[in-house]
């Protein structure tokens, strides 16, 4: 019998990784479950899984792994439930929005010293990882500077937006995790700013829709992000470092490399409006990474650890937007 790998939550996180999986892990059976079966039935058909109840996952007697890509509020107690079933966990960023939630995922994960692994596919992207090597490498010397750009091509719908945490706990946090991983250094200052230019019912749902943050890590490097929920011409996806001896910079994808110039200017392809034409590939390497952890042991390649650290820095962001002051942080790793 093949090893199962269960995912709970079917919305649209669920599905990238389920294809993810059948696409990558093709010596595992996928399992799939939801607080609404129809959604979980639908999913299955649509991939070549089985549908079970989400009650019944826990006694499944081949069941190697649960991904726990359900609403974020669910998160901690669904990996509390794996960590006492002894099964390895999965799981989609954030561990929460509540940092004492998160401090209870970090005590059920470690007491029972079960795999573990946070869903930060943005490590896992080629070119990501080729900017990370060059640091690792030092290409660029010591690193001195991180500029991190992003910006999603049209806002995510209100809806979500009011339970979402706010920019800082759901976009921001990937170039969180993103500077934790390239600058290597603790965190220990943050100053953020947000705005409104896009949408004024974005206010009113207490978030902002533009926002840049500047953090100080223990090494002295300074890392700058800048967000919106709006650019026009595409999902933006850019990093640089900075450093000692040199740059690297990971630039945004297009289709084609081809520039056509003519009496009106130069012109390229345009920029991906979807994040799966960008990340695609990098959730497969995240299943790969996932796997090898399972069967080879080692560090997580994303530890629960890693999965706090963007939180504290996303709350550390938050009240400074709100308060518009500088947060000394007991260095945030």
């Amino acid at each position: 019998m093949k090893s199962e790998i269960a995912i709970i939550g079917c919305g649209r996180i669920g599905s990238v990784h389920a294809r993810a999986i059948t696409e990558t892990l093709p010596m595992v059976d996928l399992v799939l479950a939801d607080v609404e079966p129809s959604r979980a039935i639908d999913l299955a058909n649509r991939v070549g899984a089985h549908a079970v109840d989400i009650a019944d996952i826990w006694d499944r007697p081949n069941l190697c792994a649960v991904a726990i890509c359900s609403s974020t509020t669910t998160h901690v107690d669904y990996i509390c439930a794996a960590a006492e079933a002894g099964v390895a966990v999965f799981c989609e960023k954030p561990v929460s929005l509540d940092l004492d939630e998160v401090d209870r995922a970090v005590r059920a994960v470690t007491d029972s010293d079960i795999p573990f692994m946070v869903g930060f596919h943005k490590r896992f992207d080629p070119t990501h990882q080729a900017t990370k090597q060059a640091v690792v490498d030092g290409r660029v010397g010591d690193v001195h500077l991180l500029r991190i750009t992003t910006r999603d091509p049209q806002p995510p719908p209100l809806d979500y937006i009011s339970v979402s945490g706010g920019i800082f706990l759901d976009m921001t946090i990937h170039d969180f995790d993103m500077a934790r991983f390239l600058v290597d250094s603790p965190v220990q200052e943050i100053f953020a700013r947000g705005a409104v230019l896009i949408d004024p019912q974005i206010e009113q749902a207490g978030d902002f829709d533009t926002a840049v943050v500047w953090m100080r890590h223990e090494s002295g490097a300074m890392t700058v992000i800048d967000n919106s929920r709006q650019a026009a011409y595409g999902h933006d996806q850019r990093v640089e470092v900075f450093g000692s001896e040199g740059m690297v910079t990971s630039e945004n994808h297009h289709d084609h490399a081809a520039v056509v110039l003519d009496a009106e200017g130069s012109h390229g392809a345009v920029v991906p409006h979807h994040f799966l034409e960008r990340y695609e590939s990098a959730y497969r390497h995240e299943w790969s990474a996932f796997w090898s952890y399972l069967n080879e042991g080692g560090p997580s390649p994303v530890s629960i650890e890693d999965g706090r650290a963007p939180v504290a820095l996303a709350v550390a962001a938050t009240e400074s937007a709100r308060t518009r002051t500088l947060i000394a942080l007991q260095s945030v790793r």
